[in-house]
């Protein structure tokens, strides 16, 4: 039976997709940094039945993390098919304001643990000559998002990690996909400290983790480079393209700024 690491596991989009995977038949490696709800995650995935479920409680903000995750699922490497970087954070804030250790914590999860954990696990697969690799964007990397700072910045890194990554590993068997999600029902308005504003807004326009989950599978499994989910997403993405880029900062100010 495959192996399919998923970090951010225990909730939200990382549980949906570890649930997806599993209803395709994968055995789940679960790495979050909530032990509760991995333990609860583990319970409740086990009801499909079949697989195997194993999980590791582990900070992605402390450097040493990758490696002790790389050195924990080695007995699975013969089998491990998929890793998933799903595991991230957002502070909503003016950047000056904002704790500086809590921000350089969101770039170690965000941004250096993906890169260690894919620089690690890429040799188990080239060794197997396959392997799949994803990552979860966000429609925040494709635009400036003042009051949000860091989090846009560092998606917009996994946007572009991810497709210079599947160019040098284009003809190693091994697949490297991106998908970026809008508004997503999980606690990602909580963690980040949003207002009463921002999640009406939000309610307004989630998409259940289960739908993202599905796309972001199926993009995977299906060799496409990057996705976006949700046509409000995609066409709110096309409209940052087109228009100046101080438009998009004064629209991405009012909402994430109003409250502040």
């Amino acid at each position: 039976m495959s192996h399919a690491l998923i970090t951010g596991a225990a909730k939200g989009i990382g549980k949906a997709i570890a649930l997806e995977l599993a209803l395709r038949g994968y055995d789940l490696l679960l790495v979050d940094i909530d032990e509760q709800g991995l333990q609860s995650a583990k319970q409740e995935l086990q009801h499909v039945g079949g697989i195997q479920v194993d999980y590791l409680a582990a900070d992605l903000s402390l450097s040493q993390t990758p490696a002790e995750i790389f050195a924990w699922s080695e007995p699975w490497h013969n089998d491990l098919e998929i890793l998933v970087n799903d595991a991230a954070f957002g502070l909503n804030g003016a950047f000056e304001k904002l704790p500086l250790e809590e921000q350089l914590n969101m770039i170690n999860v965000n941004i250096k643990a993906v890169v260690a954990l894919s620089h690690y696990f890429i040799p188990v697969f080239r060794k197997r000559t396959k392997g799949y690799i994803l990552n979860i964007g966000s429609n925040a990397g494709y635009q400036p998002v003042p009051y949000l700072n860091i989090y846009a910045a560092s998606k917009a890194f996994i946007i572009s990690f991810t497709r210079s990554m599947r160019y040098e590993l284009r003809s190693s068997g091994i697949v490297v996909s991106c998908v970026s999600p809008g508004s997503t029902d999980t606690n990602f308005v909580d963690r980040a400290g949003m207002g009463r504003h921002i999640r009406k807004t939000a309610e307004r326009y989630n998409m259940a983790p289960k739908a993202v989950a599905v796309i972001a599978v199926n993009a995977l499994l299906n060799n496409k480079p990057e996705r976006i989910t949700g046509f409000r997403t995609r066409l709110g993405v096309f409209l940052s393209w087109l228009a100046p880029k101080s438009w998009s900062e004064k629209f991405g100010a009012g909402i994430f700024g109003k409250e502040l």
